[in-house]
């Protein structure tokens, strides 16, 4: 009785429909939860699936960074090979070529070269 009455009122009026719809019983005292618990849900998710393993990504690759030396063959994010010949405060001085050396920032390293 009450889903035909519901149908034929959701047909004239949808957005009203779906408002009732939803609409818990009045003096409902667990309303609140139930409509927080969705979004705590969702974020917990997102958390355990995004922001964490990112974060665990970004330390790795700050120790990794903080680990690397003279000679060691690093990449970097614009896609420049080479090998440390000098670390600095902030950057490294890297040989990519025979004569060529350049000045990259930490920042800009991603990973050392693979074998």
């Amino acid at each position: 009785m009450y889903i035909i009455a519901f149908l034929s009122f959701a047909v004239s009026k949808p957005m009203t429909s779906l408002y009732m719809f939803f609409q818990g019983e009045a003096g409902g005292s667990g309303s609140i939860i139930w409509a927080i618990a969705p979004f705590a849900a969702m974020f917990a998710i997102f958390y355990f699936l995004v922001i964490l393993p990112q974060k665990r990504q970004k330390q790795k690759l700050q120790e990794m960074i903080a680990e690397l030396k003279i000679n060691d063959e690093v990449v970097t994010n614009g896609g420049i090979i080479g090998r440390i010949k000098e670390v600095r405060e902030t950057s490294f001085i890297v040989q990519s070529a025979e004569k060529s050396f350049l000045e990259i920032g930490k920042s800009a390293v991603v990973g050392r070269k693979p074998e």
